[in-house]
């Protein structure tokens, strides 16, 4: 996990590189706080790489921008890479190398080399990368290639400007000059110079790949029962990889208690015996999550920690949250702000945690979703994968990275899009025709009955923001954010109108951080009232 910029001159000279160094530098220091383990660049042909990284794969050998070993289909390439690849060790077995270090960074040159741009797709994880070519190599394809994972767990924006193509992690590494021009990488798609930007991935009808097409619908409930379990079982375990302390975010919902409820399982075939699972909680005193955490870390026994944090601390971090999320809109806002203190926590702790992001999306996991029939709530579902690096997915990676912490989401692993897709969609809430009693991710809790309390298992959705006694703070100092008199008067250049006090107070901070940014541009509908 790190942070990536990137600035490629389309009309190159000696003195015009020269300043595409100096403007990737200044691109670099923004992101610092996403690699505090080293910085590296490299100017390599035509385009200037930059790497800020957290180290957590082959501390010792995995400084980027990278290269292969001499004579290997991948020299004369670099790589600057943001995020993890699952099955590297699978990978290496295939593509032969060979291979100058064990990071799995080095993977994704050889995929690159043996297989063009589009063999991105066979990579397994979440990531965002620039590779280049040497000029002088005896490399064919492409100077440069742009890719982003299919859901966009990792981000990645970039602008054309003045001749060049500039690409980041985050927006706050482009100069003020740059960003009207600014513009969000898509999930899913890889960009070379001779092909231009194309998706490489249909996570509607093909998220493994054409090798592996989606099968039927599950006929019987214990088959979904087995498929679903297992395959999240093997995604956390996959997960699990690292060389340094992991741990888990632990809210005292349905899915962060399953993710801890495996680790706990597994962590002494991943790390070794004697080891233990680290899990971390946040929020005000007494709140529900708080409870819950300490129920589910009880039962299963991980080494647990708390963020209680009051009202106070909650409006004095805000700014920094909405610098760090780099987006306004509310209901981010209320639930990055117990993410950003939980992170602070974790951070001086482990490097590496695993979340629960993502299952509500899978399994049907909000309460609107109930008063929709089985083809809407079928749309509804795609729709809710599909907008994730917008909302749910932006927010987990900005606030771990704002304290150089990685967020992994395993029920967002392509295995687990394809099986909750053969899922049908009437068995993911419990009972029929909307009925009263229907409770969200009804499928999902009967797959791992046994592993958790009963009273865990089948504990009703909370926002985070609202389990964690966050929101009930927001709108009780909602007055601190904005006068009313000025919510009615005012309106930021370039951004909608807000949709209430609360929002336009963010706004501000935003406007504040990012001026020039076209919202519309780097945020989706998101951006809009």
């Amino acid at each position: 996990m790190c942070g990536i910029a990137v600035v490629h001159d389309f009309e190159p000279t000696q003195e015009r590189l020269a300043a595409a160094c100096e403007i990737g530098e200044r691109m670099l220091s923004p992101i610092a706080h996403r690699g505090p383990d080293g910085q590296g660049s490299r100017l390599v042909g035509s385009t200037w790489l930059g790497h800020t990284r957290l180290a957590i794969v082959d501390l010792a050998g995995g400084r980027q921008p990278m290269t292969s070993e001499p004579g290997s289909t991948a020299t004369g390439r670099w790589v600057a890479a943001n995020g993890e690849i699952y099955n590297h060790a699978e990978l290496r077995d295939e593509l032969g190398g060979p291979f100058s270090t064990s990071s799995d960074s080095e993977v994704v040159l050889h995929v690159v080399a043996a297989r063009g741009p589009d063999g991105v797709h066979d990579l397994k994880g979440m990531y965002a990368f620039a590779v280049a070519a040497e000029p002088d190599s005896d490399v064919v394809a492409d100077e440069l290639v742009l890719a982003r994972d299919p859901l966009g767990v990792k981000p990645l924006y970039w602008a054309r400007h003045d001749g060049r193509l500039l690409a980041a992690s985050e927006l706050g590494a482009f100069d003020e000059e740059v960003r009207p021009q600014v513009e969000e990488f898509p999930p899913g798609h890889v960009w070379t110079p001779s092909g231009g930007l194309r998706s490489f991935v249909d996570l509607r009808t093909d998220p493994l790949g054409s090798t592996e097409p989606v099968g039927p619908s599950y006929t019987t409930r214990e088959e979904a029962h087995t498929a679903i379990r297992e395959t999240l079982v093997d995604q956390v375990r996959a997960r699990m990889m690292a060389d340094v302390p992991i741990g888990v975010f632990l809210s005292g919902g349905l899915d962060s208690s399953l993710v801890a409820a495996i680790m706990v399982r597994e962590i002494e075939h991943v790390s070794g015996p004697g080891s233990v699972v680290r899990s971390f909680a946040a929020g005000t005193p007494d709140s529900p999550d708080l409870r819950a955490a300490r129920e589910v870390a009880a039962y299963l026994g991980t080494e647990h920690h708390e963020r209680v944090y009051t009202d106070d601390e909650v409006i004095e971090v805000l700014p920094d949250v909405v610098r760090s999320i780099e987006s306004y809109e509310p209901s981010l806002v209320r639930s990055a702000v117990p993410n950003y203190l939980l992170s602070e926590l974790a951070a001086q702790h482990v490097k590496v945690v695993l979340t629960g992001e993502g299952a509500d999306e899978l399994f049907a996991g909000y309460h609107h979703l109930r008063e929709l029939d089985e083809a809407a709530l079928a749309d509804a579902l795609v729709e809710g994968v599909e907008v994730l690096h917008h909302l749910n997915l932006q927010r987990a990676d900005r606030v771990s990275m704002a304290f150089g912490l990685e967020a992994r989401v395993p029920f967002l692993a392509r295995e687990m899009l394809a099986v909750a897709q053969r899922v049908p969609v009437a068995w993911k809430l419990l009972g029929e025709d909307g009925q009263e009693q229907a409770q969200e991710k009804a499928i999902l809790r009967e797959s791992f009955a046994g592993w958790l309390p009963d009273p865990v298992l089948w504990r009703r959705k909370e926002q985070f923001g609202d389990g964690s006694g966050t929101a009930d703070v927001m709108q009780r100092r909602a007055e601190a954010f904005v006068p009313d008199e000025e919510w009615t008067t005012v309106r930021l250049e370039g951004l909608p109108p807000a949709r209430s006090r609360e929002e336009l107070g963010y706004q501000r901070i935003f406007a504040e951080h990012l001026g020039g940014i076209r919202a519309d541009r780097v945020l989706g509908r998101f951006a809009t009232a």
